[in-house]
C-alpha cells in the first residue's frame, strides 16, 4: 500500500514512541527522512540515528534522547506544509517556534536546515515540520 505522506508517517512514529518512552523507532529510510534526522540530531533533540539497508528501501533508526526521570527532550512535533496544502516562506518571513524554543526544519535549495540556519543564509523553502 502505498503512502501519501512518508514525513508525516515518520513524525507521528517519533511522537507514538516519544509517548510511550521507546528507545529507539524503526522508520522507511529516504534521503529527506535522513536529513530530517540529521538535523534532530545536530540540534539536540535526538541521541543518534542510523541507517541499514535491508535490499529494498533501508530501514531509519533514530536513538531518541530523554533528561532526568525519563523527561522527553522532544515536547512535540508537528507536520506544517501537508501534500495538499504547501506551506512556504522567504527568510524574511520565517516567524519563530515558541519564542525561539524550538526549530522549524526547512527544506530549501541548499538542503534541509532549521530555521535559524534559513535566516542566516538568507534562503527561504518549504516549511517541513515544527520541533520543540
Amino acid at each position: 500500500m502505498s503512502m501519501s505522506d512518508p514525513l508525516a508517517d515518520m513524525l507521528t512514529r517519533i511522537r507514538n514512541a516519544v509517548m510511550v518512552k521507546f528507545d529507539s523507532v524503526q522508520i522507511p529510510a529516504s534521503k529527506v527522512k535522513v536529513n530530517i534526522a540529521k538535523v534532530l540530531k545536530d540540534e539536540g533533540y535526538v541521541a543518534d540515528y542510523h541507517v541499514s539497508n535491508d535490499g529494498v528501501q533501508g530501514v531509519l533508526t533514530i536513538d531518541l534522547k530523554y533528561g532526568a526521570n525519563k523527561d522527553s527532550v522532544i515536547m512535540g512535533i508537528k507536520r506544517i506544509s501537508k501534500p495538499g496544502l504547501r506551506k512556504y516562506a522567504k527568510a524574511n518571513n520565517i516567524g519563530k517556534v515558541l519564542d525561539g524554543l524550538g526549530i522549524a526544519i526547512i527544506s530549501t535549495s541548499i538542503g534541509i536546515i532549521t530555521d535559524k540556519s534559513a535566516r542566516a543564509h538568507n534562503t527561504g523553502g518549504e516549511i517541513l515540520c515544527e520541533v520543540w
